[in-house]
C-alpha cells in the first residue's frame, strides 16, 4: 500500500533515522572507494613517461655540464691527495734536516716535486671550475626545460584524475538533490533515503577539497573552490524548490488544522480571522455553499 505524504507531515521514526546514517555511511565507503580507485585507473592507464631527454642542443650542453663536473670532481680529489703527499713530504724532509741524516737532501728534491705537483692540481681544479662556471647557464637551462617537461607531462595525469574525481562528486551531489527532489514530489515514506545521499554527497565533497588542498598542487588550486560553490549553488537551489513546496502546502495544511490559511491563528469556527481579520470562509464559485478558504475541494460539491 503507498501513501501520498507531504514531506512535512512525514513523522520519521528512531529506526529510519538509524538506517538513513547506517546508509549514508556505507555509501560514503563505497564512494571514497571509487574515489580512490579513480586514481588508480588513470595512473595504470597513463604511466609516467620519463623518455624525454631534450633537443640534441640540449643534450649536448648538459653532456658538456656534467663533463666539466666530472672533471672539477677529479681535480679536486687529485688536489686532496697532493696536499695529503705534501705533508707527508714535507714531515719526512724536516725529520731528516733535524737529524742531519745524509737522504735529507734526495727528501728535499722529493718535497719540491710534491709542491710542483700540489701546484698543478690547483691549477687544473681552477681551469675546472672556470669550464663549469662556462657550462653552467646553458646546461642549467636544458636540465630546466627538460624538467619542465617531463613535470608538464605527470601534472597532465594529475589532472586527468582530478577531472574524473570531480566528474565523479558533481554527479554524485546532482543525483543526490535529483532523488530527494523526485521524493519530496511524490511524499514518498523513503525521503530519508535522499537525505542520507545527499549527506553522502557532501561528505565526499568535503574529502576530496580536504584531499587536494593538503597537496598544494597549483594547476588544481581551484578544484576545493569550485566543489565548493557548485554545492553551495546546488543546496540553495533545493532550498528554494523547498520553500517555494511549502509555500504552496502551507494553507492546505492550515485549513486542516483549523487555522486562519493566511496567518495561522486557530479560527474556531467563525468566519473571520480574530488575528489577521481576513475572511475564511465563502461562497463556492460552483454551488455557492459556504466553503473553508484554502481547501482543496468544496465538501458540498467536490470542485476544485
Amino acid at each position: 500500500m503507498t501513501m501520498r505524504l507531504d514531506v512535512e507531515d512525514v513523522q520519521t521514526t528512531k529506526g529510519e533515522k538509524l538506517l538513513a546514517v547506517v546508509l549514508a555511511v556505507f555509501l560514503l565507503i563505497g564512494g571514497v572507494w571509487a574515489y580512490s580507485k579513480i586514481d588508480d585507473a588513470v595512473r595504470t592507464s597513463t604511466p609516467p613517461d620519463y623518455s624525454y631527454r631534450g633537443t640534441p642542443a640540449e643534450q649536448a650542453a648538459v653532456a658538456r655540464q656534467e663533463a666539466a663536473f666530472g672533471r672539477l670532481a677529479r681535480a679536486e680529489r687529485g688536489a686532496t691527495r697532493a696536499l695529503a703527499n705534501l705533508n707527508l713530504r714535507r714531515e719526512a724532509y724536516n725529520t731528516a734536516l733535524a737529524a742531519h741524516r745524509p737522504e735529507a737532501n734526495q727528501l728535499g728534491k722529493t718535497y719540491d716535486r710534491a709542491q710542483a705537483r700540489l701546484a698543478q692540481t690547483r691549477k687544473e681544479a681552477a681551469a675546472a671550475r672556470r669550464e663549469v662556471a662556462t657550462t653552467r647557464p646553458a646546461g642549467d637551462a636544458a636540465q630546466r626545460h627538460i624538467g619542465d617537461v617531463r613535470t608538464g607531462r605527470a601534472n597532465h595525469r594529475e589532472l586527468l584524475a582530478f577531472v574524473f574525481r570531480l566528474a565523479f562528486v558533481f554527479a554524485s551531489i546532482a543525483f543526490g538533490y535529483w532523488l530527494l527532489a523526485r521524493l519530496r514530489r511524490r511524499g514518498s515514506r523513503y525521503y530519508t533515503v535522499g537525505l542520507a545521499f545527499v549527506a553522502f554527497a557532501a561528505v565526499l565533497a568535503f574529502a576530496m577539497a580536504v584531499d587536494y588542498l593538503t597537496d598544494y598542487f597549483q594547476p588544481l588550486d581551484y578544484g576545493p573552490l569550485a566543489i565548493s560553490l557548485f554545492g553551495i549553488a546546488v543546496t540553495l537551489l533545493a532550498f528554494v524548490g523547498l520553500q517555494r513546496y511549502l509555500a504552496r502546502r502551507i494553507p492546505h495544511r492550515r485549513v486542516r488544522k483549523g487555522e486562519c490559511p493566511f496567518c495561522g491563528y486557530p479560527v474556531r469556527g467563525n468566519e473571520h480571522c480574530e488575528r489577521c481579520g481576513r475572511e475564511v470562509i465563502a461562497p463556492c464559485a460552483r454551488c455557492h455553499e459556504p466553503r473553508r478558504v484554502g481547501a482543496l475541494h468544496c465538501g458540498a460539491c467536490g470542485a476544485a
